[in-house]
């Protein structure tokens, strides 16, 4: 269940949300030139990586920013400017440019933190913008718990694109890193599950002062849980899957 959109775009231009796809795309093609070797590869990542075991001796500490900005293949940095772009926007005009960027920040920081807890002693670097973009999708899941996602949803050979709330789609995703976070050994490296979740967890709880100035439980009986903007329309291509335009 992949998502590719979500209902209501933001009528703001998310000026922090392009900065930070340009600047991990940026980063990623410079990393590439550390593939040309394992040794250039392993120094690449002991200079920006977060590695657990190096913040218990008391070193490695930028790490704990610098991991949000590089990435180890192509199919991860597109997996998470993805997800950035579908739910950083409409993040971005409920907190201001400024207070975006303090978010996103905070909540990668939080997501490092929270793998480092599950593992204080792994030599495993952890790379990749997944804890604070999990921290974006924690922050939308409060403020617009039933704003419509279009997720890919791939069963064997069937391929379909269907619309569901994003509490659904957002709660499905956090359960499977909890979940699979408490099954993993952290040493033996893999997906950092723990900086996924983290990240959602502290995400959300940074969202609260938001969603209480916008009145709590009253800011959803007035959106109904959506983006307080109107939808965007749908026409139907000609390959039968819904393009989206944007309302003027």
């Amino acid at each position: 269940m992949f998502p590719i959109r979500d209902h209501n775009p933001s009528e703001q231009t998310p000026y922090v949300v392009y900065t930070l796809i340009a600047i991990n795309v940026l980063v990623f093609l410079y990393g590439l030139g550390a593939h040309t070797s394992d040794r250039a590869l392993l120094e690449f990542y002991e200079r920006y990586a977060m590695v657990p075991a190096f913040l218990s001796d008391g070193y490695g500490y930028t790490g704990l920013f610098t991991h949000m900005f590089i990435h180890g293949g192509f199919m991860h940095i597109l997996g998470n400017m993805l997800f950035l772009y579908i739910f950083g926007d409409n993040m971005e005009e409920a907190m201001g440019h400024g207070g975006f960027a303090l978010f996103y920040v905070a909540s990668g920081l939080g997501a490092a933190f929270a793998q480092y807890a599950a593992g204080p002693t792994a030599l495993v670097p952890m790379v990749g913008a997944s804890g604070a973009i999990a921290g974006v999708m924690g922050g939308y899941l409060l403020l617009f718990p039933k704003a419509k996602v279009d997720v890919l949803l791939i069963l064997i050979i069937i391929f379909r694109i269907i619309p569901v709330p994003a509490w659904i789609m957002l709660g499905i995703w956090f359960a499977i890193q909890l979940f699979s976070g408490l099954g993993a050994d952290v040493a033996a490296g893999g997906t950092a599950y723990w900086a996924h979740a983290g990240g959602f967890i502290v995400g959300l709880v940074l969202t609260v002062p938001v969603w209480l100035r916008r009145g709590g439980q009253t800011y959803w009986d007035r959106t109904e849980g959506h983006p307080p903007h109107p939808a965007a329309s749908y026409r139907m291509s000609t390959t039968s899957v819904p393009t989206v335009r944007r309302r003027k």
